[in-house]
């Protein structure tokens, strides 16, 4: 307890020492008498507040639209997803077009996402194409959204390099590079997997040029590929409320659970609910590392 109370306040160890030893003395009786028990338990009420949709939709060029629709939980309660059959969903395309999503259940096969609601034809979209999504349900709760295609960004380079190591220990770094637009905030994200999209990344974050804007970019990832590793560099040229959107999805996993992070909340793309949505803009590139 002195080491602790001289890191709280050193200057209580100066001119207040005999009065703070009395303190300490009478503290140390108080904690006997009381047996040392400190614990007490409190049950604090949460209340729960009315749930709202949830909508994740990634809209991509030459793709049949899909969409996922939910709905939040309370925090404490069982996180079991519940198929929503009363939703409506609207997308409008940059020619003023409306299209109405049928409900069809299903497993997207190539990225193992599962998707409550389709579109009908493959999608058209175009840099600087706008789309605006409408969801709604028969309670009256409505999510409205509007994404803009942002360009492609191409990849310039992608190499590797080995380690000196022996054949059990050798491994390869990957280096990524590519060219950010001049004159412009741009926002990327870069996902490497290895075999297949189908499997979570071994590599994924964002960044923004703010530092390198309108120069050669280069990212690099540590020792850890082998001989003939096959893997799927993928570069997202996405928009700021995406980026942020990731960023805060980020901090919110980092906090779920951590007495001592910063509580961090979801910054949604959608109004009147919760969730993403957004056009995917990308370069991807396979290699066989050698």
């Amino acid at each position: 307890m002195t080491s602790f109370l001289r890191l709280l306040h050193p200057s209580l160890f100066t001119r207040a020492g005999q009065h703070l030893r009395r303190s300490v003395a009478a503290l140390g009786v108080a904690l006997a008498v009381a047996g040392c028990n400190l614990q007490k338990d409190i049950d604090v009420d949460i209340p729960a507040g009315p749930s709202q949709l949830v909508v994740e939709c990634y809209l991509e060029p030459g793709v049949v639209p899909r969409l996922t629709v939910s709905e939040t939980v309370p925090y404490l309660s069982s996180p079991t997803p519940t198929l929503l059959t009363d939703v409506a969903v609207v997308l409008t395309h940059p020619s003023g077009q409306k299209e109405a999503f049928r409900f069809t259940p299903g497993l997207d096969t190539l990225t193992q996402k599962l998707f409550t609601h389709k579109g009908k034809n493959p999608l058209i979209a175009r840099p600087g194409d706008t789309f605006k999504l409408e969801v709604y349900d028969t309670q009256g709760r409505r999510v409205t959204a509007t994404a803009t295609m942002p360009a492609r960004v191409p990849l310039d380079t992608v190499q590797w390099k080995f380690n000196d190591k022996s054949a059990e220990e050798r491994r390869a770094y990957l280096l990524v590079k590519f060219r950010d637009p001049g004159a412009t905030a741009d926002f990327y994200r870069l996902q490497i997997h290895k075999d297949s999209i189908s499997n979570d990344p071994n590599r994924d974050f964002e960044l923004d040029d703010r530092l390198t804007n309108g120069q050669l970019v280069t990212l690099g990832t540590s020792y850890r590929y082998s001989t003939n590793d096959t893997l799927l560099v993928t570069l997202y040229h996405i928009d700021q409320p995406y980026y942020r959107f990731l960023q805060s999805v980020r901090d919110a996993q980092n906090a779920n659970g951590n007495p001592f992070a910063q509580p961090a909340a979801v910054r949604s793309t959608v109004e009147g609910g919760v969730g993403i949505f957004t056009i995917l803009s990308y370069d991807r590139r396979r290699v066989i590392v050698r």
